[in-house]
C-alpha cells in the first residue's frame, strides 16, 4: 500500500494558478503511473491528468493547454501545475498511484476558484 499526501490546494481567483503536489511513500516510485483525478459533489470522479513511469502524459480535454503534470522521482513526488483556472475547475483533487493491479489514493485537496 502506497501512502499519498496531497498539498497545494486553496482558494484562487479566476485566471489564477495553483500547483498541487502529491508525495508518495512508495518504494520503486519510478515504476508507478501517477494520476490526478477530481470530483465535485454528486458527480463521478474524473481523470484530469496522468504520467507514466516513462513520463508519457495524458490530459482531459478540458484541461489541455492549462494544466501540466510532471514528476520528480528523486523526491517521489508528482506535481500538477494549473494555470488559467476557471470556476469549473472547483473540485476536490485526488492523487492516485497505480501499479497493476493495485491503486492507492490520497485523501484529496480542495481547489476553489472564485472571485
Amino acid at each position: 500500500q502506497v501512502q499519498l499526501v496531497e498539498s497545494g490546494g486553496g482558494l484562487v481567483q479566476p485566471g489564477g494558478s495553483l500547483r498541487l503536489s502529491c508525495a508518495a511513500s512508495a518504494n520503486f516510485f519510478t515504476i508507478y503511473t501517477m494520476s490526478w483525478y477530481r470530483q465535485a459533489p454528486g458527480k463521478q470522479r474524473e481523470l484530469v491528468a496522468s504520467i507514466t513511469s516513462g513520463a508519457t502524459t495524458n490530459y482531459a480535454d478540458s484541461v489541455k493547454g492549462r494544466f501540466t503534470i510532471y514528476r520528480d522521482n528523486a523526491k517521489k513526488t508528482v506535481f500538477m501545475q494549473m494555470n488559467n483556472l476557471s470556476t469549473d475547475d472547483t473540485n476536490v483533487y485526488y492523487c492516485k498511484a497505480s501499479r497493476n493491479p493495485y491503486d492507492s489514493w490520497g485523501q484529496g485537496t480542495q481547489v476553489t476558484v472564485s472571485s
